[in-house]
């Protein structure tokens, strides 16, 4: 089992830069590849980024391409969603996810979301 937990959101001006962290419990952590998601009001929960175990790969959706970066620290059982340059469609309940069986799968773990609202 894991545990996820999320927290850096909040509101920003759009142009501004927030970070997300996601805490994890749990004795497998290094071994996961973790990733973020969101989702806006009236739409889909929707990939935003994730990293392979290791920090060796990293992927992103296009919308956040050269804006955001995705980043993990094993020893903190931490990773983190660096995100720049924000813009109003930025603003989403942004969830952090443990992928137990590759990033190709759906996750199989997911935080309680954390509210990021970016304000034009």
């Amino acid at each position: 089992q894991m545990q996820l937990v999320e927290s850096g959101g909040g509101l920003v001006q759009a142009g501004g830069s927030l970070r997300l962290s996601c805490a994890a419990s749990g004795r497998t952590f290094i071994a996961y590849p973790m990733g973020w998601f969101r989702q806006a009001p009236g739409k889909e929960r929707e990939f935003v980024a994730a990293i392979s175990a290791l920090s060796s790969n990293t992927r992103y959706a296009d919308a956040v391409k050269g804006r955001f970066t995705i980043s993990r620290n094993d020893a903190l059982k931490t990773h983190y969603l660096q995100m720049n340059s924000l813009k109003p469609e930025d603003t989403a309940v942004y969830y952090c996810a443990a992928y137990s069986a590759g990033w190709h799968t759906s996750p199989d773990y997911w935080g309680q979301g954390t509210q990021v609202t970016v304000s034009s």
